[in-house]
């Protein structure tokens, strides 16, 4: 930081950039941008990126683990919850498997691309990922079963045709999630906090990070504060620049659900950045927290969302998975409790969970 941002600390570029990025989205909501405006919306989305996960980590450092991924978890996805409610009542019918593409989207990202992603750092800094196969393990199950309960079952379930629920399946479905999700956050916050601890940190979490002060309340707030900003700026401007994305995705010839991959990339992208610096430090726990709870969060919070606002939305909602997908969802289950079950991770485990992502990402450019 310069001397200048010490002394006026509201000149650091971690409170002009997420404040840039809103302005920058204020002005391009809505409207149809030029080249030029579509480039300095994306450096905005950029620096907005960088700047939440500067903050996700102040707050971090405050509170601890596992709390600190928690904040970021959370956030970001009731960000996006907002987002997709936003852009499927404006779609009308065409936008009605847009939450499940979201939310498959979602955990195929964390739970291959972030968990692999991590896993791969740290076994290159250390030879061996080491994390705590309790509460990683317990995360992993209540993904699976939120999961199956709100993407496979709609495929199979009679009452409505078509991968849809009933409005009670979609009632039970969004108690179930919101239950389960609860629970977990109980477990992982209150009564088995230590499950989700680093492995090599402390009794406090602070781990290796313990000889440095924590920030002061008002500075943890402050923070609080502008990852806020920072991340209404990431999903905004990630909307905002999506006609050009579209645009380009549709010249290339590609499928229209590739859209929504990259969508969910660019707001996926302050979480993954969060855990692969975790894992540079030797805190793999710390970014599997980030990645299952990210799925976890994604499901938890949107399908809730979804069937409160399937009250006054139009037109059907989709939301049972393909038989690829559930393929993808299945394997990707197995082997990440493959992966989770010894609480050590090679570059192997990594590489495997980074080729699951890599074939869903090639399967949706060429169904």
């Amino acid at each position: 930081m310069s001397s200048a941002a010490r002394k006026y600390p509201f000149l650091d570029w971690t409170v002009l950039v997420p404040v840039a990025a809103i302005i920058a989205l204020a002005f391009s909501w809505g409207r149809e941008l030029p080249g030029v405006v579509v480039v300095l919306v994306a450096l905005c989305l950029a620096g907005a990126v960088l700047a939440a996960v500067h903050h996700a980590e102040v707050v971090a450092h405050r509170v601890g683990e596992p709390f600190g991924s928690l904040v970021l978890a959370v956030a970001v996805t009731v960000i996006e919850v907002a987002l997709v409610v936003t852009l499927m009542a404006d779609g009308g019918e065409k936008s009605a498997s847009l939450a499940r593409d979201t939310v498959f989207a979602a955990v195929m990202i964390t739970c291959n691309g972030i968990a692999g992603l991590s896993l791969l750092v740290g076994a290159l800094r250390n030879r061996v990922a080491v994390f705590n196969a309790e509460g990683t393990g317990a995360a992993l199950a209540t993904v699976a079963t939120l999961a199956t309960l709100s993407l496979v079952l709609p495929t199979f379930t009679t009452s409505k045709p078509g991968p849809e629920f009933s409005a009670a399946q979609l009632t039970f479905a969004a108690v179930a999630s919101l239950a389960l999700y609860g629970l977990f956050i109980t477990v992982q916050t209150v009564r088995h906090r230590d499950y989700f601890l680093p492995v090599t940190a402390g009794p406090d979490g602070s781990g290796d990070e313990s000889h440095a002060a924590p920030p002061t309340a008002p500075a943890a707030l402050a923070s609080l504060g502008l990852l806020v900003v920072a991340l209404v700026a990431v999903v905004g401007d990630a909307k905002a620049v999506s006609p050009a994305i579209e645009a380009g995705v549709a010249k290339a010839g590609m499928p229209q659900a590739v859209v929504g991959v990259i969508i969910a990339l660019l707001v996926l992208l302050p979480e993954t950045l969060a855990a692969v610096r975790a894992a540079r430090r030797d805190r793999v726990q710390t970014s599997l927290n980030l990645a299952y709870g990210s799925a976890l969060a994604s499901i938890g919070l949107t399908i809730p969302a979804i069937a409160l606002a399937s009250l006054w939305l139009s037109g059907p909602l989709l939301l049972g998975l393909g038989a690829v997908h559930m393929v993808l969802l299945a394997l990707t289950v197995v082997v990440g409790a493959l992966t989770i079950v010894p609480g050590r991770a090679t570059l192997l485990q990594g590489g495997v969970h980074l080729v699951l992502l890599a074939a869903y990402l090639f399967l949706a450019v060429s169904p």
